[in-house]
């Protein structure tokens, strides 16, 4: 065999070689899922909250204020409802879930006033799927 035959197969094969030899990479971890279930469980319901209580501006709640707060850190995403005087006073309702939970929480005094029934009806509603806007109070 020419001596330049053999150099180029000598050459050919360890470069085979090498590249066989050489580890393959892990496979990457799974893309997360992305949002999690009391994040999007928060967002259908603040969405209907807005569009129902607030756009469609109901008289029921011309005295407060959403103040929105999906985008929490916390992994408790929520939205409450404030004074429309006083957007930086305390929460007359704070409605929230936590973790990778879908179950909604809501609390606060309003809920213990004549628009209490309606808020924990339309948050059931809308927490089950149905995003209607319901009868207004």
């Amino acid at each position: 065999m020419p001596r330049s035959k053999f150099l180029k197969a000598s050459v050919l094969g360890l470069s085979l070689l090498a590249a066989a030899c050489q580890s393959k990479a892990p496979p990457s971890p799974a893309a997360p899922s992305g949002k999690s279930a009391s994040l999007r469980a928060m967002e259908q319901v603040a969405i209907a909250a807005h569009k129902c209580w607030f756009a469609s501006k109901d008289p029921a709640f011309k005295p407060y204020r959403m103040a929105n707060e999906l985008n929490s850190f916390s992994g408790n995403p929520r939205f409450l409802l404030v004074p429309v005087k006083n957007y930086g006073g305390l929460p007359l309702l704070v409605v929230q879930a936590s973790g990778n939970s879908s179950r909604v929480d809501v609390f606060g005094p309003l809920l213990d006033q004549a628009l209490g029934g309606r808020i924990k009806a339309d948050l059931t509603r809308w927490q089950s799927g149905d995003t209607s806007c319901g009868s207004a109070a």
